[in-house]
């Protein structure tokens, strides 16, 4: 397993590689700056370092709720997968872009919400599918194949989608992407095999990992508080809290019109429409924060804590719905068709 340390000197090496060819051509953009770094190194270490234990953490508790025999049975019987994964990386980086072009973003802004769009699902998407009576098999699944899968996918998308803005596909830190979306398939991996091992260990690990995920949430929020202040309305300017508030609320209506047509039944619907509109927030903002340097992203780190207040409340009002419609009109629903 990849050390703390080597991880830290992958993503400081790409950091200095993202800034050098940020500088290139923000030399060359009018309108485009720099951010002041607010940060001291120690702090800014710090606040990587605890970025870094939420993810890892995070993958391990959700490779903690996969099982091996389930997975195989989607592998055998893959058709409400492909399209969940079709669904996944081919509306929500299409969306971002769209949004991004549409409300005029500038270079860092647009290349941020890139990154959030192109992100695979995440565990988030497994309660909320549950709490809307959705096929859970297919849901953790999805999440998983959508995380390996983000390993190719990811960097190629970034790749195309960041052609449409002028030289920014020149501040792409692929470098460190790659190094977080492995950070991601490693804890996962030992989270799946505790559950395959040691199933009675699962949820003692996931109880565990969830408070740790707190403190470190906590902890981030009040250095970031600290030495923050009020840069932090860069993130809640009027053009990314609408970013923020209208992709997953496309990704949602989106992935389910792409399930029905398709023909799958709205159990299935359901469960594809939340994996389309929840993004992995934990790797998104990784990424942000140890793939760039300081002067490059500023206070937009914070971006994926805008996205999901806006992507667990969007859900939360479409669960309160379902449950106030199948209160009133029970139906009876079967699992996917393959």
């Amino acid at each position: 397993m990849m050390s703390l340390g080597a991880t830290r000197n992958l993503t400081e090496e790409a950091a200095v590689e993202s800034f050098s060819l940020y500088n290139g051509w923000n030399a060359s953009h009018n309108g485009s700056s720099g951010f002041q770094n607010p940060f001291s190194p120690t702090m800014d270490k710090a606040i990587s370092g605890f970025t870094i234990i939420i993810l890892f953490i995070t993958m391990v508790s959700l490779g903690c709720t996969m099982e091996v025999a389930k997975i195989k049975a989607h592998i055998f019987k893959p058709k409400g997968v492909a399209i969940a994964v079709v669904a996944q990386f081919g509306i929500m980086p299409l969306t971002a872009f769209c949004l991004a072009t549409v409300f005029n973003l500038g270079q860092i802004e647009a290349l941020t919400v890139l990154i959030c769009g192109c992100c695979p699902g995440g565990n988030l998407s497994n309660i909320f599918s549950l709490a809307l009576k959705g096929d859970m098999n297919l849901s953790i699944v999805m999440t998983t194949f959508s995380t390996v899968a983000a390993l190719g996918m990811m960097p190629l998308l970034l790749l195309l989608y960041s052609q449409g803005f002028n030289s920014l596909q020149n501040a792409v830190p692929y470098t460190g992407i790659t190094v977080a979306l492995i950070m991601t398939l490693v804890p996962c991996g030992f989270g799946i095999a505790v559950n395959h091992y040691k199933p009675n260990y699962s949820s003692l690990v996931i109880k565990v990992g969830l408070s740790i995920c707190l403190v470190s949430s906590v902890a981030i929020g009040i250095m970031s508080g600290m030495t923050i202040g009020g840069s932090v309305w860069v993130v809640l300017s009027p053009q990314l809290m609408s970013v923020a508030a209208l992709m997953p609320l496309t990704g949602y209506a989106l992935g389910y019109v792409m399930s029905t047509i398709f023909k799958l039944n709205h159990q299935c619907r359901r469960t594809i429409a939340m994996e389309t509109g929840c993004q992995n927030i934990q790797l998104c903002a990784t990424i942000l924060k140890v793939a760039f340097s300081p002067q490059v992203i500023g206070p937009l780190y914070l971006f994926p804590l805008i996205y999901i207040v806006f992507q667990g409340g969007e859900a939360l009002v479409f669960i309160l719905l379902f449950r106030c419609y199948d209160a009133l009109k029970p139906q009876t629903e079967g699992k996917c068709h393959s």
